[in-house]
């Protein structure tokens, strides 16, 4: 029979590490004495970052004692003690390839049910010393396990631990772990595990995501289950190539539509309603290049690329667009790609945007018309005037071929010359108060663009509304929010790493407008990123979990460690990457 040998608590601290300082609850220290479980911990016992640990489906640590025997053989370690990988209970028994999710045990007065394998955290390393300790516990299938708390109730080292039932569909710890985190991800598998009323919500919606991967692409398209950057499809060619301005177009006071197509005339390759290209301009001959992502504007299959552009007051590349870009010439343009794009589900649409951020939804407008689809729409757009409201004609002609569509236009400071329910609907901001009034679809898919402000008070407001949040897409065209789990965040702008410019190929930070040469001290792109105060998302820094996953846009990289899975063609995992070349990345 299985035996509880230690019960482990530790209230969060600060504990330094690699220069900074890290607020986490992994240090856990054995107890003696009875101690309460209760819904969400043991007594005396906390977690730093609730966003990856803790919670009623984590509330319980386990791990096992022949794990440490496992890793001290491994690891040449005689110093491995009960507590030290963030366990709260050590056992004797209970390995993680038959313990299953679902699984059901009493200790002591507490009964326990198996939710999840352990979440793959570069802290799982710290304490031990290990920084390739997240990636190990996958590899070697011994993750350790979380369980919820179903009866309350005093637990003490040297209790029995009785299974009283088993979880359906027999999916062993282990071998949940390896089907999220490890190639293959069989579809039975997936299904199996689907059918367990116990899997956490985190690990439902991962594994659900992996198995409505479709077609050719599951298995070779990267992990869906783990990142929506791997949702993409892959690029449709490498780098970037030349592209001729075919045309130009004033939409607007401030916004100029350049329209580019292959220099030799053959087809471009298409793009899904949404999607980005890509530009490297040179205002200065002999200056460094400017990288740009800007949405396609026009119908997915149209035989050119339209993009549109804002001419911002000390903008460089949105200056040089609008003042030094003609017909005839010839610029450089990555392939479309991007997870925000519109998908095919039945459900009810709502697109919005403000100013020039229509330039992602009128795409999908357009393939919305061009395919005459059958879902209600609602098309919201915020301006300030009929002088500054871009494809204010192009969107109503396009939703008259729709006729289930309703459009709500607000100008905040209308001209003269503007006409209410004409050019406009309402006076006013596109706002969350007005989304309130409006009695929109609650089953709705909603797509929005425009300046972050914008984009963070309408998601919020449609949640509120009661729309699904993971039914409610954003385009951000700047710096993504970093991802530093444990870590405060910081708003230092990109700068170059201190001191005389490393040896190494140029590592250019796309969206941070950032040019460097690569160098020590750093062993991989994250560490770089890091040295320059770019903004990144992580959490193992070891291959694993996929938070940092990123779109090269242009050169190659090799890898060390390899990852566990292959991120998706044409991105990258950056924490565990080294440049080959002069590399453009998408941060």
């Amino acid at each position: 029979m299985a035996t509880l040998t230690s019960v482990n608590v530790g209230m969060p601290r600060n504990v330094d590490w690699n220069q900074r300082t890290v607020y986490t609850g992994a240090w856990k220290h054995p107890v003696t004495g009875p101690r309460m479980v209760r819904r969400l911990n043991v007594d005396g016992d906390g977690q730093g970052d609730l966003g990856g640990h803790g919670g009623e489906n984590r509330a319980v640590l386990v791990y096992q004692l022949d794990s440490y025997r496992h890793w001290g053989e491994v690891l040449d370690r005689d110093d491995l003690v009960p507590g030290l990988l963030g366990e709260n209970f050590t056992v004797d028994g209970l390995p993680d390839d038959e313990v299953c999710i679902g699984d059901r045990y009493r200790i002591g007065q507490a009964v326990l049910e198996v939710t999840q394998p352990r979440v793959t955290c570069y802290r799982a390393g710290m304490r031990i010393g290990e920084p390739r300790m997240a990636a190990l516990l996958v590899s070697h299938g011994r993750p350790g396990f979380y369980c919820r708390v179903i009866n309350e109730g005093e637990v003490e080292a040297g209790q029995d631990i009785v299974k009283i039932s088993s979880g359906p569909e027999q999916v062993s710890v282990a071998e949940i772990d390896a089907l999220l985190y490890l190639p293959g991800h069989p579809r039975d598998a997936l299904q199996r595990a689907l059918r367990i009323p116990a899997l956490s919500a985190g690990w439902r919606a991962s594994l659900q995501s992996l198995a409505e991967q479709t077609g050719s692409a599951a298995g070779s398209a990267g992990n869906v289950g783990l990142t929506a950057a791997a949702s993409s499809p892959p690029p449709a060619w490498t780098g970037f190539r030349p592209l001729r301005v075919s045309a130009v177009h004033e939409e607007s006071r401030h916004v100029r539509s350049v329209s580019l197509t292959d220099p030799e005339g053959a087809p471009l390759s298409e793009w899904l309603p949404g999607q980005s290209i890509t530009l490297r301009l040179f205002p200065e001959p002999n200056g460094a290049p400017l990288i740009r992502n800007y949405s396609l504007s026009n119908r997915p299959g149209s035989t050119d690329y339209r993009i549109s552009v804002k001419r911002e007051p000390h903008g460089l590349a949105s200056g040089h667009i609008h003042g030094h870009v003609h017909p005839g010439d010839l610029l450089d343009v990555a392939a479309p790609r991007g997870t925000f794009f519109l998908t095919d589900a039945p459900a009810p649409l709502i697109l919005l945007s403000a100013g020039v951020g229509a330039t992602p939804v009128l795409s999908m407008l357009h393939w919305l018309a061009a395919t005459r689809s059958q879902r209600p729409l609602w098309w919201l757009h915020g301006a300030r005037n009929g002088e500054e409201h871009p494809f204010a004609e192009e969107s109503r002609d396009l939703l008259n071929q729709l006729p289930g569509s309703r459009s709500h236009i607000f100008y905040s400071r209308p001209a003269p010359a503007d006409r209410s329910g004409i050019d406009f609907t309402e006076q006013g901001r596109l706002s969350r108060e007005a989304i309130g009034r409006l009695d929109l679809p609650r089953d709705a898919h909603a797509y929005l663009c425009g300046p972050s402000a914008f984009m963070n008070e309408l998601s919020s407001g449609l949640v509120s509304h009661g729309l699904d949040p993971a039914h409610v897409h954003s385009e951000l065209f700047g710096a993504a929010a970093a991802l530093t789990p444990g870590i405060a965040a910081t708003s230092i702008p990109p700068h170059p790493p201190m001191g005389p410019p490393g040896p190494g190929p140029v590592v250019q930070f796309a969206r941070s407008g950032l040019s460097v040469p690569w160098g020590p001290p750093s062993a991989t792109l994250l560490e770089f990123a890091e040295t320059c105060d770019v903004p990144t998302r992580w959490s193992c820094r070891t291959g694993v979990c996929h938070n940092c996953e990123t779109a090269l846009l242009s050169g190659t990289v090799r890898y060390d460690p390899e990852p566990l899975e292959r991120p998706a063609e044409g991105n990258i995992l950056i924490c565990c990457s080294q440049p080959c070349e002069t590399v453009v990345i998408d941060l």
